[in-house]
């Protein structure tokens, strides 16, 4: 199913990541076009292009589709350089910085920082992420290869699959296979906050 969901437009802040840039050089790096990417991933070319073109921004589900298409890590998006030690720390200064790495809107419901971004060739991604409230109707379902686990840091959050409804205070954890089509929102007066790790099978397809 390719993906039409409205996403939200980028700024300065995130345009400094190259992500769309470093997607394209990748890319062209591997002869293939805009089609064979939108073949390889499920995402349509209008998409695909307004991504490397850094006029929209990528959710998680969606950046982690490309960089299995390309056979890369996601955290090379976020990478200023290409690090192979087996040990990194990301203080919370640096995921507070100016170049911040933190991603996302409310068009897409939440906001989300790569908290091991340092760390190349990695089969976990962990992020944290802030999520936004929305109306039930406006939620957008997303599915992808591997296995997700959330644990709530502050506020309400609500998990959606097509035949099942959680409700998620702080302190909950969730564990799921992500090719279930889920998405999720924040209940309350408040942004829920949460930990969510990604594992993405080596090889594994789309």
């Amino acid at each position: 199913m390719k993906n039409h969901v409205q996403l939200p437009t980028a700024d300065e802040t995130v345009k400094a990541l190259n992500i769309g840039p470093k997607i394209r050089r990748i890319r062209k790096q591997k002869a293939l076009t805009l089609q064979n990417l939108s073949v390889a991933t499920g995402l349509s070319k209008p998409l695909l292009s307004q991504i490397e073109n850094e006029i929209v921004v990528p959710p998680i589900a969606t950046l982690l589709k490309i960089s299995r298409a390309l056979d890369k890590d996601i955290a090379f998006f976020f990478q200023d350089t290409n690090s192979d030690t087996k040990i990194t720390v990301v203080r919370a200064s640096e995921r507070g910085s100016p170049d911040t790495r933190k991603l996302g809107g409310n068009e897409i419901g939440y906001h989300y920082a790569a908290l091991a971004y340092k760390k190349n060739r990695k089969n976990m991604e962990p992020f944290f992420v802030e999520f936004g409230n929305s109306d039930e109707k406006n939620m957008s379902y997303y599915r992808h290869v591997g296995e997700e686990f959330i644990f709530v840091l502050q506020g309400k959050l609500e998990f959606r699959t097509t035949e099942e409804v959680h409700e998620l205070k702080a302190g909950d954890s969730l564990y799921f296979e992500s090719d279930v089509p889920h998405a999720y929102r924040s209940l309350g007066n408040r942004n829920a906050t949460a930990v969510v790790v990604l594992f993405s099978p080596p090889g594994a397809g789309m």
